[in-house]
């Protein structure tokens, strides 16, 4: 699991570089501010995002099994996919249907992270645990 939100995160962020460039050198003066608005905040939250599988690639190895982790990073990366490419698809393409895709990937990044909340709080409770029973 590791190392494929690894590649996963490395190459969205990679995307993500050259998406922002290209829109600030190459959209600029191609759409209006509000469609370039639009793209940058696919760019902001895909490059947030990638930062987060990488982040859920360097978990420690005793997390290597966990479901909810597995889940998390392939929610985020499905997110990454759904929102920032439908705004840029909508900023491109000026395609205002593709607006009503955003919302489900937006959905798939709070489902991510509270994903790794839940694994965050139970790893907490059975730390707390041991250290009570010590």
């Amino acid at each position: 699991m590791n190392t494929i939100f690894l590649l996963l995160g490395a190459i969205s962020a990679m995307i993500g570089v050259g998406m922002g460039a290209f829109g600030a050198h190459g959209l600029k003066t191609m759409i209006s501010p509000e469609l370039l608005t639009v793209y940058q905040t696919g760019v902001t939250y895909q490059m947030w995002h990638a930062l987060g599988l990488i982040g859920l690639a360097l978990i420690p190895r005793q997390a290597t099994n966990s479901k909810l982790l597995s889940w998390a990073g392939w929610l985020m990366f499905i997110g990454i996919l759904l929102f920032s490419g439908s705004l840029y698809l909508l900023a491109i393409l000026n395609l205002k249907w593709l607006g009503m895709i955003t919302p489900i990937g937006g959905i798939c990044f709070l489902t991510a992270w509270l994903l790794i909340t839940i694994f965050a709080a139970n790893n907490i409770r059975n730390s707390d645990h041991y250290c009570r029973n010590k």
